[in-house]
């Protein structure tokens, strides 16, 4: 199968050309390579490489930042991958584009599936929802919320809220943690394994939760990274209403991967055991 992977310089692009590169021909676009806000170029490059699956890896990620800047957050999260969405159907590509679990207002109360509605509450979240709907254009697509992306492809460069945990947590320092936030966070490598098993057998197009398996709070990631880590933390916890940010935060989103997991034909790790790979223990 030849892949076009776009955004293959990210955290979770990066994993995904490891993953793909293994058995399949894969063309890594990064934003020096595509522009993924110029429809025509979108549309010029993509028609001249002639994807069997096009992978979308790009993201404009900056929460807060979204909200002093929507736009530049909607060209990226949205109207880019109706671009994308449209070259894949003229095409006859399968489309994989990556969203969030922002897109909940995080008032429920256990795992969510999808078909849980949505409710965003910040300009990223509506940024994001709209690139899911605009991904579903394309007849054959899957449309993947990762979760608080954790761990690096080989070379690349580790990043995130579990990045910052384990960092501050080796160097003994005090880490900042929400004791009230709920979250099912997802390891690039397993994210990029589910991603290519469905591309592989061509599973149903729709909507999946790409996460791994479990939940919990982020004091509770902590608390496992510290003994993984075998050291003693110095946590600092507050709840979501002590911290005042720009974009709002969903509080509870722990997201179900039953029908990803169907879909695939085999189970995802918990993020315990994911962890204990990512922290080599």
């Amino acid at each position: 199968m030849r892949i076009v992977i776009v955004g293959a310089r990210g955290q979770l692009g990066g994993a995904m050309v490891h993953e793909c590169s293994r058995t399949h021909e894969v063309v890594s676009l990064d934003r020096t390579a595509l522009d993924i806000t110029d429809d025509d170029a979108v549309d010029r490059t993509l028609r001249a490489l002639q994807p069997e699956a096009l992978v979308n890896c790009t993201g404009y990620n900056d929460v807060d930042g979204a909200e002093a800047h929507p736009v530049e957050a909607l060209r990226v999260n949205a109207f880019a991958v109706r671009s994308m969405a449209r070259v894949a159907r003229n095409l006859g590509a399968s489309l994989v584009h990556f969203s969030t679990d922002f897109v909940f207002d995080g008032t429920a109360s256990a795992p969510m599936t999808e078909d849980v509605a949505p409710n965003p509450r910040s300009a990223y979240a509506v940024s994001k929802l709209l690139g899911e709907w605009f991904a579903a254009d394309a007849p054959a697509h899957y449309v993947l919320r990762v979760e608080s992306l954790f761990g690096v492809g080989p070379g690349g460069r580790s990043k995130g809220s579990v990045a910052a945990i384990v960092n501050g947590l080796r160097a003994g320092q005090v880490v900042r943690v929400f004791g009230d936030r709920t979250v099912s966070p997802t390891h690039v490598e397993d994210a990029s394994k589910a991603t290519l098993a469905l591309l592989e057998r061509r599973s149903a197009s729709g909507l999946y939760h790409c996460v791994n398996s479990g939940y919990g709070t982020w004091h509770d990631v902590g608390a496992e990274a510290a003994r993984l880590l075998g050291v003693t933390p110095n946590f600092q916890v507050v709840s979501v209403a002590d911290v005042n940010l720009p974009a709002a935060r969903p509080q509870y989103c722990a997201l179900s991967n039953a029908k990803l997991q169907a879909a695939i034909g085999f189970d995802l790790p918990t993020w315990q055991q994911a962890l204990a790979r990512c922290v080599g223990a």
